[in-house]
């Protein structure tokens, strides 16, 4: 049994949506701080962590109850890329840079091309197909003094790339920062709703196809 099917068990008994999200992104561009700012509402300044942290809570999306699992990653190297497994694990992506920093946005972007590349991969040979939804975040907006990428630069990238699009500051914005969050859920709902219906029609259509070759003889 496959973990997609897994999980979609464990949902259907629990009776609520679970959603397993992974922030990506270079050091310092406030990854944690997103994360625990969603989670908790509090926000924490510098935090050097050396490892990868999950974290899992409940939380209200649409007046409906979401459970959380939200992987907030950790590069060993700078430049680094995250592990085949993790991007099997997630169901939406969320790819941070900090607008005070040029070199973390080139990050995101080599970062997006690799997803790309993996998503590909995993579609011609697995069978679990990795999910695609992806949101691209800009953060610090707050230090617009400091900045070094434009709003509108993250947005053409962003749709180039079919992807949404946040600007916000974990420091100054909580609503911001949910609304991100809850955007991205949003979009792994609807890839789920066009990944059942896709399969269905697919099957409906092989059904079609047999039936079609049983008239014929």
């Amino acid at each position: 049994m496959s973990a997609s099917t897994i999980r979609a068990i464990r949902r259907k008994k629990s009776g609520l949506s679970e959603v397993k999200l992974v922030v990506l992104g270079a050091t310092g561009v406030g990854k944690t701080a997103l994360t625990v700012r969603f989670l908790t509402k509090r926000f924490i300044g510098e935090y050097d962590h050396q490892t990868e942290n999950r974290y899992k809570n409940e939380m209200m999306v649409d007046g409906e109850p979401v459970i959380f699992e939200v992987l907030d990653t950790c590069p060993k190297v700078e430049g680094a890329f995250p592990k085949e497994e993790t991007l099997h694990w997630a169901d939406g992506f969320m790819l941070v840079y900090s607008i005070t920093d040029r070199s973390s946005f080139n990050y995101v972007k080599e970062l997006r091309q690799r997803l790309k590349h993996s998503i590909a991969t995993s579609s011609s040979t697995s069978t679990h197909q990795m999910p695609y939804p992806v949101l691209i975040v800009a953060n610090k907006s707050d230090l617009i003094h400091l900045r070094q990428v434009g709003t509108e630069e993250g947005e053409i990238f962003a749709k180039e790339n079919e992807d949404g699009f946040a600007e916000v500051s974990a420091s100054d914005h909580v609503t911001q920062v949910t609304e991100a969050f809850d955007a991205l859920c949003r979009e792994v709902h609807a890839f789920r709703r066009r990944s059942k219906q896709s399969l269905l029609d697919r099957m409906l259509g092989n059904k079609g196809g047999v039936k079609n070759d049983t008239n014929k003889k």
